[in-house]
């Protein structure tokens, strides 16, 4: 055999070798490639998980805040037209003059007090829930926001 085919047989064995290296480490890059995407998704669908029960129980504290405000404004509604026909009535078929006015007098104390009360049960209402806003989603959401930005790092890393 000449020197020329030699080499060329040396040049092609190597490039093969160093070719079936390549794939081989390119076959191991790749499942370790799937393995670190697997656990980044996995990673963000807790956190998607986390902010999807954050938001639920946000939509839940709502839902009763518009619950107790939409409740107490039937009530209170029912309440006056009560209280209307009952003082109306009262006020139209009572043939003592001294009666009508303590009935109005009575009805005039009667329409501040409920209408305080009912003031008092929609500002509490709306003052419950900023407070339990602020104390659990607040603290809730800051978790979730330093949990995201500590894994941005250290994927930088």
């Amino acid at each position: 055999m000449e020197a020329t085919t030699l080499l060329s047989l040396l040049a092609t064995a190597s490039a093969t070798g160093l070719l079936v290296c390549a794939i081989r480490q390119h076959a191991h890059n790749t499942r370790n490639l799937r393995i670190l995407r697997a656990q980044q998704i996995s990673a963000n669908s807790h956190i998607q998980k986390s902010r999807m029960d954050l938001m639920e129980t946000r939509n839940r504290a709502r839902l009763l805040e518009e619950t107790v405000k939409n409740g107490t404004s039937a009530v209170e509604k029912v309440h006056k037209a009560i209280t209307t026909t009952t003082f109306s009535l009262i006020d139209r078929f009572s043939s003592n003059e001294e009666f009508r006015e303590n009935a109005r007098r009575a009805r005039e104390t009667h329409d501040q007090t409920s209408e305080s009360i009912y003031r008092t049960v929609h500002t509490t209402n709306k003052a419950l829930h900023i407070l339990a806003d602020s104390l659990f989603f607040g603290k809730k959401e800051k978790k979730l926001t330093a949990r995201k930005i500590r894994q941005g790092r250290e994927q930088e890393e």
